[in-house]
């Protein structure tokens, strides 16, 4: 097994903070997409990558500096939140496993009474919101309540995660189809047969979530034929300074020793993520 950890400078986005303008306005779409200009009072949910700020879009730094009530979660870069005017209101609704600030709908309710006042709101997300970001659940509420809200899409953690430690998703010939799934459901399930038969017909497969269900995700997989042989990688905190990536087989899934509390992991399964290495020779 390898590790690797990511240290690169930021310079261009501080670049990007000085140089992009801010524009007030409202929504630049509304909900429906068709181009109008939306009323003050409204909510944009705010894909902001798996961690390096440098993956946000111009469009959502954009939005960031004009708000006036940002909702936040717990793996939100402080450099993104940087970007919010001064004199904007931050409230943290950050998750962990069993720790909620704020419950869902106690989120919901809050951004829609911001949005009712008159409010620019953010709402703030790690990776994509609709990506196990439970973004269609708040888009869905704003809907409900009549309040404008449009989505801006953000680097989701396999993307980010996979690109930063050098691990294809995709290869000609070897993987022509992801699966991007949770270790465990809402109610507890865990990794159902389903998954089984795609990576035996050379699928990949990125499970989020799963850095506390290594073994038994191992294991389950094993005993519904997986082959052991199966590249396997574990991305702990990607796209930030902190990474590490630990690589080995299913038969040996890495075990990421103690970790930080709060500390994101993405698993990434199939043959696709090995195909891009290359035997060195030993004199080379």
């Amino acid at each position: 097994m390898s590790m690797r950890t990511l240290n690169r400078p930021r310079g261009l986005w501080q670049v990007l903070r000085e140089a992009l303008p801010t524009r007030h306005g409202g929504l630049r779409r509304c909900a429906g997409g068709d181009g109008r200009e939306a009323p003050e009072g409204h909510v944009h949910l705010i894909g902001c990558g798996p961690g390096d700020p440098e993956l946000l879009t111009l469009r959502a730094a954009r939005l960031i500096r004009e708000a006036q009530v940002v909702f936040y979660d717990r793996l939100i870069d402080p450099a993104v939140l940087a970007l919010t005017p001064r004199n904007a209101r931050r409230v943290y609704v950050g998750k962990r496993c069993g720790d909620h600030a704020v419950g869902q709908s106690g989120i919901e309710r809050q951004m829609i009474a911001a949005a009712r006042a008159g409010r620019r709101v953010v709402r703030l997300k790690g990776g994509d919101p609709f990506i196990f970001g439970r973004g269609g659940e708040e888009l869905r509420a704003c809907r409900s309540a009549g309040i404008a809200c449009a989505v801006v899409p953000g680097v989701t953690a396999a993307l980010g995660c996979a690109a930063e430690a050098a691990l294809p998703l995709t290869f000609r010939g070897v993987a022509r189809a992801v699966t991007f799934a949770t270790a465990q459901t809402d109610k507890g399930a865990e990794i159902d047969g389903a998954f089984a038969p795609m990576l035996s017909a050379g699928h990949t497969l990125a499970l989020y979530m799963g850095r506390r269900m290594l073994r038994e995700t191992a294991a389950r997989l094993l005993s519904q034929g997986v082959p052991c042989d199966l590249p396997v990688a574990v991305v702990l905190d990607g796209t930030t300074a902190r990474q590490r990536t630990l690589k080995g087989t299913l038969a040996q899934l890495p075990d990421t020793g103690p970790a930080p509390e709060g500390t994101a992991g993405l698993v990434l399964l199939g043959r696709s993520i090995a195909a891009a290495e290359i035997d060195v020779p030993a004199n080379a």
